[in-house]
């Protein structure tokens, strides 16, 4: 049964402690991809709203409480937060799927991460955040601080925007830095709802604010201003060259999750409905709109046609419709703009020769954004549809002979964010897996995460990486305190 969709109210800027409009009165037009009719309005930040934002950030970090108050007190902010999060479980999920298509039934299991996202880096700050020692004979004894950085700027996309927020805000806020977030414009209520929450929380003014606004503007100020330290951006690869490019005259330290076109391999002798889950899941669920999907299928030549009928037949049973109907598994894409990209990918798909297997779209739901869970079958390697991200319910199906096929197949492209290996000889799980060039691998699962493991990818998918102590790299800086106990030889100059 489909929740009702409502009607929201316009957005605003959240500055040091208050929300306000943009300085300019202009708005953006917020679309709901199931209808293609307006939501509401949120206000379009630019440059001057940047800068007062990273004003009261750069205020509130170096006058303001902060970074200086007791570990225990700053972190019982952080838990305050993830315990408002639980509260509005029910309404985020709403607001997620009513801005993104992502169907309601995913959307609430991702605002039970965006808790824990909170709590868990409280945990890992009251217990992983430390420092070494070393004792130089007996003249020194040598030791290291994390110190916060400063102003961390956070550019968070479209897909899964609400755990995507709070897997950068958590982890700034919890180590000391103030934050500017700068939502993807094409999904701004949870980020609305974000303020809301830490408002509600009452953390000192300046310490987390909202710019919402289009990249080119409100974005590409807040990377070049000279007052923020570090830039922590998930999205488009080409994007995310840019912006490092961008900030190179102010040397600012930049975190990129960036895009990813990730194979699952499939042996002969792999858990056959397992991996096919697997494998469905993978690319079919979130709308096909995830970073880390299993986008390249490569299936061992003995079972191609065994699975390959499989998935036609799993694939044909996917429901598409309306994204708050519960038992709703593929919603429609963000918007038109990149359902029309993800169609010209069907159709560049046949000029290649390829057979590309999709269903039509039910007349009742057809004014939304919906491309059906599509199979790009007899498709090679070199091919654009094998090597460019499209982004959305699309698996481009190839084959391999052997284990060294499968591996020079699956490392042939530019991208190395994520990879699947199925099989069961688990010898050649870890050498498939240790061989793939990716930041991220599972044998025989499905993408699931640990937060306490690093995330981020190779080659053109990213740098950096985000979770567990690893993201301490990113949000804070390590000093060297060198104390003399005695009083050593100091070389006599001039005397």
């Amino acid at each position: 049964m489909a929740l009702k969709h409502e009607t929201q109210t316009d957005i605003l800027l959240y500055i040091n402690g208050e929300f306000t409009s943009a300085s300019s009165g202009t708005t953006i037009k917020n679309m709901n991809p199931f209808t293609n009719e307006q939501i509401n309005e949120v206000a379009e930040g630019q440059s001057e709203d940047i800068n007062k934002a990273v004003a009261a950030a750069r205020e509130a970090f170096d006058h303001g409480p902060w970074k200086t108050m007791k570990l225990t007190k700053r972190m019982a902010y952080i838990y305050r937060i993830a315990d408002l999060i639980d509260e509005e479980v029910e309404k985020i999920s709403y607001l997620e799927s009513l801005d993104t298509g992502l169907p309601i039934s995913q959307t609430r299991k991702m605002v039970s991460r965006a808790s824990e996202n909170f709590r868990f880096y409280a945990r890992m700050v009251e217990s992983r955040l430390i420092g070494d020692a070393y004792q130089v004979d007996d003249e020194f004894i040598n030791y290291t601080i994390n110190a916060p950085v400063g102003v961390a700027g956070l550019i968070t996309p479209w897909n899964a925007p609400f755990m995507l927020e709070t897997w950068k805000v958590a982890p700034a806020l919890a180590t000391g830095n103030t934050v500017v977030l700068k939502p993807a414009e094409l999904s701004p209520l949870s980020a609305n709802l974000l303020a809301e929450i830490i408002h509600k929380a009452d953390l000192p003014k300046g310490v987390f604010n909202v710019v919402h606004g289009y990249g080119e503007t409100a974005g590409d100020a807040l990377v070049k201003h000279p007052d923020v330290q570090l830039i922590s951006f998930t999205g488009e690869t080409k994007t995310g060259s840019t912006i490092i490019k961008n900030s190179a005259d102010t040397l600012k330290s930049c975190s990129m999750e960036l895009g990813g076109k990730s194979p699952i391999i499939v042996f002969d002798d792999a858990d056959f409905e397992r991996a096919l889950d697997a494998c469905v899941w993978g690319i079919y669920s979130f709308n096909g709109e995830r970073c880390t999907a299993n986008s390249r299928l490569f299936v061992q030549e003995g079972i191609k046609d065994e699975f390959i009928a499989a998935l036609k037949k799993r694939v044909a049973n996917i429901k598409i419709g309306d994204p708050l109907d519960v038992a709703t598994e593929v919603g429609p894409l963000i918007d038109k703009g990149h359902f029309t990209k993800v169609k010209g990918y069907l159709d560049i798909a046949k000029e290649e020769g390829t057979e590309v297997i999709t269903a039509d779209i039910p007349a009742e739901i057809a004014k939304g954004n919906f491309v059906a869970p599509t199979l790009i079958l007899n498709a090679k390697n070199h091919m654009r549809v094998a090597q460019e991200e499209i982004f959305g319910p699309v698996l481009t199906v190839m084959t391999f002979k052997d284990e060294e096929e499968a591996i020079k197949l699956a490392n042939d492209i530019k991208y190395g964010l994520a990879g699947y290996v199925w099989t069961n000889d688990i010898k050649r799980g870890h050498r498939v897996a240790h061989k793939v060039e990716a930041g991220m691998l599972w044998v025989n699962a499905q993408n699931v995460r640990d937060l306490r493991t690093p995330f981020g990818g190779s080659k053109s998918s990213g740098i950096g990486r985000e979770g567990g102590h690893y993201g301490f790299e990113f949000y804070t800086e390590q000093k060297i305190i060198h104390v003399s106990i005695t009083d050593h030889h100091i070389q006599q100059f001039g005397k």
